[in-house]
């Protein structure tokens, strides 16, 4: 097995970050960075459809773990139902700005993800470098994601923030576009989500990962529906290099951490054990850091080598394609 879908080298600290605890700090936060001290690619994560950022704290870690400082914002709250993106696109820009603040003055005042590492998480001489930058997203989020790469923004929106920093790679995890009821007698129900990343071909000018779940796709209403989820991902992608996983016996939340609350499983088919759903987190992990570490870092041996011989991943991959 590739060291990619072990656990990373490094010392990884996971914290939470309040919105009061840094000036004008849009969203709280969850941040997993390496102790040691050395300048870092930075990641940043977003969550599902009603999820905390907290349970992803085993995915983020992995990440971290292997050189990357991985920086998840909590994008709304619980009971959300709205199907417009427009609101999360518009906080993911304003974080990211937030996040790249290099003022002197406004760090020692409390803002940027500087400040966050060294005075609020204090790990002593780490630091993040925003010239790598990547952005990578959950189901819902990978949607939002894909929208923020391709510039969207909602049709009810009249001053879109601009972003004041360049992604170089974009994650899509199990991305999901819309909502499906299945009534079997007649044809599916489907709801996109607003502003529409699936209405034809793309191309978000940087490397794409796209990685699914086998079981996204089932149940009455399924979680990642078909022609929603990560086969139309990328399909309608059209920048080359671009990249393609699924994970072939697991379902659309078995990256969660293993406590996580329990009503996201009420309706998502997936995998209830515990070690399984660990075989899920390694083999995601390991895709984005193989993935990562190609486009950041320009070392791609850990993602040619899985393109050539997917049986060395963890768990059982399917779908695997590049272009």
């Amino acid at each position: 097995m590739a060291a990619v879908f072990e656990d990373g080298p490094l010392q990884v600290v996971v914290q939470c970050v309040r919105k009061c605890e840094a000036k004008d700090l849009p969203k709280p936060l969850v941040v997993a960075t390496p102790t040691d001290a050395n300048t870092y690619p930075v990641v940043v994560f977003l969550h599902g459809w009603n999820m905390c950022t907290w349970w992803y704290r085993c995915l983020l870690k992995h990440v971290a773990s292997h050189g990357f400082i991985a920086v998840a914002p909590q994008l709304h709250e619980f009971l959300n139902f709205s199907i417009s993106d427009a609101d999360d696109i518009e906080a993911t820009k304003a974080v990211t700005n937030w996040l790249a603040t290099n003022k002197e003055e406004q760090q020692h005042a409390g803002a940027g993800l500087l400040h966050v590492l060294r005075d609020i998480l204090k790990v002593e001489g780490v630091k993040p470098d925003l010239s790598r930058l990547a952005l990578a997203g959950h189901s819902r989020g990978g949607d939002t994601a894909f929208a923020v790469a391709l510039g969207l923004k909602g049709r009810h929106v009249r001053h879109p923030i601009s972003l004041d920093v360049n992604f170089s790679a974009l994650v899509g995890v199990d991305p999901v576009g819309g909502v499906a009821v299945e009534l079997g007698w007649l044809p599916p129900l489907q709801w996109t989500v607003e502003p529409s990343v699936l209405t034809g071909p793309f191309d978000p000018r940087m490397p794409v990962l796209v990685v699914g779940t086998g079981l996204g796709p089932e149940g009455l209403v399924p979680c990642a529906p078909a022609g929603m989820n990560h086969v139309e991902f990328y399909k309608l992608c059209r920048h080359s290099p671009r990249y393609h996983f699924s994970v072939k016996d697991y379902g659309h939340v078995d990256m969660l951490d293993d406590d996580e609350p329990p009503f996201p499983l009420r309706w998502c088919p997936g995998n209830d054990d515990h070690t399984g759903r660990e075989l899920c987190r390694k083999t995601m992990g390991g895709l984005m850091v193989a993935f990562l570490w190609d486009k950041l870092e320009g070392k791609g041996q850990d993602l040619q080598a899985v393109l050539q011989n997917p049986g060395i991943a963890p768990a059982l991959l399917d779908q695997v394609e590049q272009a």
